[in-house]
């Protein structure tokens, strides 16, 4: 394997705004402001030397541009997820077909176990899967172990965190560069989970995707944290994704990085 800097992203359904609710009320969604924001995520992947790989659309699934859900990559390893929601099962199959075209080593995930994209957190030889067994749930511990074990040849430690007040994992916590669990403490179970942890100002602060070893990309909407950020040495990169944040959705959901070629 080789490294790369290639991301899978899927163009938002023109029915967003039906998208699946957990935590939020519903607002109303401008999907065609939607298309514009989901374009300034993709250029702004492309303006710092990533290449993206459109996944079909599938705009029967009005949550389809979330594609960071449809699998977990772990070098040449692609784990196809299985939506713990029913009603986004049809989002895999498209995922599945670019990623098999790349030359990727794809398993998946079967039932009864479910696992979506979003609660899976890695870095450094360790994944963190959120595991949510109240209602709204998206991930089971079958569905963890299936992980753990498809992983395991690799050598990743896969460990459960527990998840009961946000959507998805990710829509809690994700990690700096430099391994640092970042979070919004409203929604965090158990900070301890992590040797390193520090909480953020601002709630969409707590979502960066990592672009490389000093650059993050977020949201717009949390000037404070990304201030602070700059002050530790990293690069911002930020974004408008106020539509799909309406929808419970960050800056992690709307990719998947490839970080090595098959």
């Amino acid at each position: 394997m080789v490294t790369a800097r290639r991301a899978l992203v899927r163009r938002p359904s023109p029915h967003l705004a039906d998208g699946l609710l957990t935590h939020l009320e519903r607002t109303p969604v401008d999907a065609d402001l939607a298309l514009a924001q989901w374009q300034g995520y993709v250029d702004a992947l492309h303006a710092e030397g990533w290449e993206t790989v459109e996944v079909p659309p599938a705009p029967e699934h009005p949550d389809s541009a979330f594609v960071e859900d449809t699998v977990v990559m772990y070098g040449d390893a692609a784990v196809l997820a299985r939506p713990g929601a029913p009603e986004r099962a049809g989002e895999v199959a498209g995922t599945e077909g670019v990623l098999r075209d790349l030359g990727y080593r794809v398993v998946a995930i079967t039932g009864p176990g479910t696992l979506d994209g979003g609660d899976v957190l890695k870095h450094d030889g360790v994944v963190w899967v959120g595991l949510n067994g109240g209602p709204g749930g998206r991930t089971n511990a079958d569905g963890i172990a299936q992980l753990a074990d498809h992983l395991a040849p690799q050598g990743a430690r896969v460990e459960t965190v527990p998840l009961s007040r946000a959507l998805h994992l990710k829509s809690a916590v994700t990690a700096l560069p430099d391994g640092t669990v970042v979070g919004w403490d409203p929604v965090v179970d158990d900070p301890g989970v992590w040797a390193s942890y520090e909480p953020v100002p601002e709630e969409p602060g707590a979502h960066v995707v990592v672009l490389d070893e000093r650059t993050v990309l977020m949201s717009s909407a949390a000037p404070l944290t990304a201030a602070s950020y700059e002050a530790r040495g990293l690069r911002v990169v930020a974004v408008d994704i106020g539509e799909f944040e309406k929808l419970e959705g960050c800056v992690t959901c709307l990719s998947v990085r490839l970080r090595h070629t098959p």
